[in-house]
């Protein structure tokens, strides 16, 4: 994966989730999933980078693990943001000008 300015490569909630917290407590993706009363599918996606945290699943995990639900929708839309810049950063500084505003 492309590295940024900082050299370092977008983070994906579910390499986290899998890094940080499943293996650790050699968790399976599954009896997470039965933890958080979710399909296995939602949770083997997540941590396989396939899927994003939602805020559905934010706040179940937040639940389970404990700490705030915010910060795994602000680890997701930092991804977000990064593979935004990534595929379309170029793009958008060639294509859009700044407006410029009159303050009073």
């Amino acid at each position: 994966m492309t590295r940024f300015k900082n050299g370092m490569r977008p983070v994906h909630p579910g390499e986290i989730l899998r890094e940080d917290y499943l293996i650790p407590l050699d968790m399976s993706a599954n009896a997470l999933a039965g933890a958080l009363g979710v399909t296995a599918g939602r949770i083997n996606d997540i941590v396989r980078e396939r899927r994003g945290i939602t805020a559905d699943t934010a706040l179940r995990l937040a639940r389970y693990f404990g700490g705030d639900p915010q910060t795994w929708l602000n680890l997701q839309a930092t991804y977000d943001l990064k593979i935004a810049e990534r595929d379309h950063g170029r793009e958008i500084q060639k294509r859009i000008e700044p407006r410029e505003f009159a303050h009073a």
